[in-house]
């Protein structure tokens, strides 16, 4: 078997838009990742996708956008202000988390401490096992983590927001529900698609563990990056700060520049599963390996100009590419919850009183308004449990309300 590397722009996106490869990344965290979207490849992948693409949709996410995530933002970070400090990496799972949960289709009828305590741990160790790949840790560590959050994670939420749901489902077959009743998440719609879709329990439950993760994990660290790049960019430009928050598009300029730079996965795994072509030449062999390195493809000079490596939100991007490169995928993988994470790429005419934004901009806004500036006391620390450029803690105070 042989391996081929793709490091371009076009290369990556050859290679990721070729259906005869398969997913190879995930089999480590097979704990999680066996048999959910991500994983799944042809006709069961496209099934799988259509179901989710019922709550995925551009107009679900300017809703969440407008409607849903202010408020979620305004009470998770309450705390926070109150006592003028925060970590930015727990503050970010925090903001993420409830609206994660949300679209996944998981309940939290407490509304308590406890309960994000706990639904926050097993989300973590669900994010530890699905990137195991890359983890620093002790494997078999990890994956005994998970199990173990696995099981509280079906007993305390999984099986009970399942059981509401199949009795909703129930009434709105006795009609006694209307279809506008019925709850719009994914927990939902895999239960209305179950036989259709061949789901067992273990893995609907995956599924679903594998949405929650996917959403707070990679949200989290996306507006943890953001913050970084802008508050050095604040900090070498005086008057930065006010200009951005006086101009959203702009901001949102900011945080695509960062998400060029911190793709969630900097590389994706494919095996040949047959024969085939990438791009008009080379040639795969069943079983050879192929790496898109999409961290490297988005700081390609000839692409994203000579100074592709450094955060630069005023560089000139190419017609056809994304201002954010391939951070969000390509092809049939390509992350569903793009719009919702960096928004919408800005037009000539774009209005910015009816534009969607992307919940880790807002994120950054509201941070940057409540005066969010490094701790001085204590640095941020990278993240040593992972091969992946995250970072462990990123401490920040914070003006009160």
């Amino acid at each position: 078997m042989s391996e081929h590397v793709f490091s371009t722009v076009r290369g990556v996106q050859d290679a990721l838009r070729n259906t005869d490869l398969e997913q190879s990344m995930y089999k480590a965290g097979a704990i999680i990742m066996d048999d959910v979207l991500l994983t799944l490849h042809g006709a069961e992948h496209h099934k799988r996708r259509t179901a989710a693409f019922k709550v995925f949709g551009r107009g679900y996410f300017r809703y969440y956008e407008r409607e849903v995530f202010p408020a979620t933002l305004s009470r998770t970070l309450e705390p926070f202000l109150a006592r003028g400090s925060a970590d930015l990496i727990d503050c970010g799972y925090r903001v993420t988390l409830n609206l994660t949960a949300d679209f996944a289709g998981i309940d939290r009828p407490e509304q308590s401490p406890a309960e994000t305590e706990a639904l926050l741990y097993c989300v973590k160790r669900f994010s530890e096992a699905a990137t195991l790949f890359h983890s620093t840790r002790d494997h078999a560590e990890v994956i005994r983590d998970a199990a173990a959050a696995l099981a509280e994670f079906d007993t305390r939420f999984f099986a009970p927001s399942r059981l509401r749901r199949e009795e909703a489902l129930a009434r709105f077959a006795a009609g006694t529900l209307t279809e506008e009743e019925l709850p719009r998440d994914v927990l939902t719609v895999l239960l209305r698609s179950y036989a259709e879709l061949g789901l067992t329990p273990e893995i609907l439950r995956r599924e679903i563990a594998f949405y929650m993760q996917a959403g707070a994990h990679s949200t989290a660290n996306s507006t943890v990056h953001a913050m970084h790049h802008i508050l050095d960019w604040c900090d070498a430009h005086p008057g930065s700060r006010e200009a951005l928050l006086a101009d959203r598009l702009l901001l949102q300029r900011f945080v695509h520049e960062s998400l060029r730079l911190h793709p969630a996965s900097p590389v994706a795994r494919r095996s040949a599963g047959c024969p085939t072509r990438i791009g008009a030449q080379l040639e795969v062999a069943t079983g050879d390996d192929v790496i898109a390195d999409i961290h490297s493809a988005n700081r390609e000079t000839a692409v994203f100009g000579e100074d592709a490596a450094v955060f630069n939100p005023y560089r000139t991007i190419p017609a056809g590419v994304w201002p954010f490169g391939l951070t969000f995928g390509f092809g049939m993988h390509a992350c569903m919850g793009r719009d919702l994470d960096g928004g919408v790429v800005p037009r000539a005419d774009t209005r910015a009183d009816d534009h969607q934004y992307g919940i880790v901009m807002l994120f950054v806004e509201s941070l940057l308004r409540h005066g969010a500036r490094r701790d001085p006391s204590h640095p941020p620390v990278p993240d040593a449990n992972t091969a992946r450029p995250n970072w462990g803690r990123y401490p920040v105070l914070l003006d009160s309300p």
